[in-house]
């Protein structure tokens, strides 16, 4: 067993997008495990938007990333010592792990994993919380019914990706918005979409009124700014606006002025945010869904996997630069 601990340490807060200028290194050694505790291997890193949300002063329904301590990051890891009976040497859990190499966690805020229902990379991926994420905005927030049309942005992302599929499945007409004809090609010719708006291309206005004439049901945003606005135009009567992420927003110097929020008022129409960890005793019902159309083979997720704990700031900085090509991971160690 290794008896040292990597970790990645916040230096500063970033103005704009957080990079591997605000990060820095260190070295520890590792802490054995009380009762109660674990002593884990990081495996898989999950990289997401709302890191950059946490690493700001007040970041609102979490406390801030202290200067000086891990960033904080969920994850998969390998149980190398247990200090509670429930987990045994060798299991998998998914727990907050943060930016290290071997952190020691509680036991209690630890998932052991079945791995039965899938791999170490499938729980980092399409039973991670992402889809989760998707599940809940989609049925629950944005209640899609069949028929319908939903509308996704960042459709190509780890959250989108999974959204636009599970409304597929779920017999609506899905339009994803994606940057590039790489990302678009996935959606349309991998994924199956309807349709698909490149909002790298032009004029997103003609783009939404070619790709929805009769406009849209659901929006399920990931982007906020000029896409959630031109949404907002185009919902039909009662439509739903499903808030899961701003990432357009997160690091901008100057924040988009929505223009077009008076018209959920003649549309009958509704617009709410939500966090996933609201839907936590409902993680099994999602996960079984999830899980069957896994092996039907109707749900897939791709993922953008890199090598090595020193990556992570890259990545943090690659996914707001919308280099990544479906959800980003950083892989620690070997399953």
């Amino acid at each position: 067993m290794q008896n040292s601990n990597q970790r990645l340490l916040l230096k500063a807060r970033p103005e704009g997008i957080a990079g591997p200028e605000h990060f820095e290194e260190d070295v520890q050694p590792v802490r054995m495990p009380g009762p109660g505790e674990l002593l884990l291997e990081s495996v898989y890193i999950s990289i997401d938007p709302a890191m950059r949300v946490w690493v700001s002063e007040n970041p609102g329904y979490v406390p801030p990333v202290e200067i000086g301590t891990p960033m904080r990051a969920g994850g998969i890891g390998r149980v190398l010592v247990s200090e509670d009976p429930a987990f045994q040497v060798g299991d998998f859990v998914n727990a907050r792990l943060g930016w290290q190499t071997h952190p020691t966690v509680r036991a209690s805020d630890s998932q052991k994993l079945d791995l039965s229902v899938g791999s170490p990379q499938d729980w980092i991926g399409p039973l991670g919380t992402t889809a989760l994420t998707a599940y809940f905005g989609l049925f629950d927030v944005g209640a899609a019914k069949p028929g319908e049309t939903v509308l996704v942005s960042a459709a190509a992302g780890g959250v989108g990706q999974m959204a636009a599929q599970m409304a597929k499945i779920h017999g609506c007409r899905v339009v994803g918005i994606a940057g590039g004809p790489e990302k678009c090609a996935y959606l349309k010719d991998t994924l199956g979409l309807d349709a698909v708006i490149d909002y790298k291309a032009g004029d997103l206005e003609d783009a939404y009124k070619a790709t929805m004439p009769d406009g849209c049901d659901v929006f399920f945003d990931n982007v906020g700014g000029e896409q959630l606005d031109l949404a907002l135009a185009s919902l039909r009567e009662n439509g739903r606006v499903a808030i899961c992420g701003r990432i357009s927003q997160t690091a901008a110097g100057e924040l988009y002025g929505v223009k077009n929020l008076g018209l959920l008022i003649g549309k009958r129409a509704r617009i709410q945010g939500f966090i996933v960890f609201d839907f936590n005793a409902r993680y099994p019902e999602a996960r079984a869904w999830i899980a069957e159309q896994l092996k039907t083979g109707s749900l897939q997720q791709r993922l953008h996997i890199l090598d090595g704990l020193t990556k992570a700031p890259e990545g943090l900085q690659m996914l707001f630069e919308g280099g990544n090509q479906g959800k980003l991971v950083v892989q620690v160690a070997e399953e």
